[in-house]
């Protein structure tokens, strides 16, 4: 097993993400992103869920303001854009390395027979969830996911730009 490519969410941190997605964070094992601010961007989860569950999902986008934006970009049709740009072969070569990055990060922290080659977001072959992309992209960092990245371009969202709703 690998160092994972994250930290360790703090109590402070679950409760951020739980607040976030309104309803209780679980097995969560770090936090892969964070806004400008410091809060909680992507979460990192476990490859096996608590009850045994296999869970492919490594990265998870949490913040509310991100996940409108990429909720919008699929509501007006940017996924089927995005995918016709894997029958550039560059572009299908990139999006493979960033499944195999992908692959890499979870099964360094635990491998999982039943999802063994299964990423997320519909890497290799297909553009599925821009969440799960965008996820990958703000973990990873840019040049990782190309697919993740041009959404991310395309978001009336950035990381660079805090939009979190202050405590009340």
């Amino acid at each position: 097993m690998t160092t994972p490519p994250f930290e360790p969410p703090s109590a402070a941190d679950i409760d951020t993400v739980s607040r976030q997605l309104g309803r209780p964070a679980r097995n969560v094992i770090g936090i892969a992103a964070r806004c400008v601010c410091g809060a909680p961007t992507v979460v990192a989860t476990k490859p096996r869920l608590d009850d045994g569950t296999p869970f492919p999902t490594l990265y998870y986008l949490s913040h509310p303001a991100a996940t409108a934006a990429i909720s919008t970009l699929e509501a007006n049709g940017v996924m089927t854009e995005l995918a016709a740009l894997l029958a550039d072969e560059t572009v299908a070569a990139g999006y493979l390395a960033a499944h195999e990055a992908y692959l890499n990060d979870r099964n360094g922290i635990e491998f999982v027979a039943e999802i063994d080659g299964i990423s997320a977001g519909g890497m290799p072959e297909r553009v599925k969830c821009l969440h799960a992309l965008v996820g990958h992209s703000l973990a990873a960092g840019p040049g990782v996911n190309p697919i993740g990245d041009l959404a991310l371009e395309r978001a009336d969202w950035s990381p660079t730009v805090c939009e979190c709703v202050p405590e009340q």
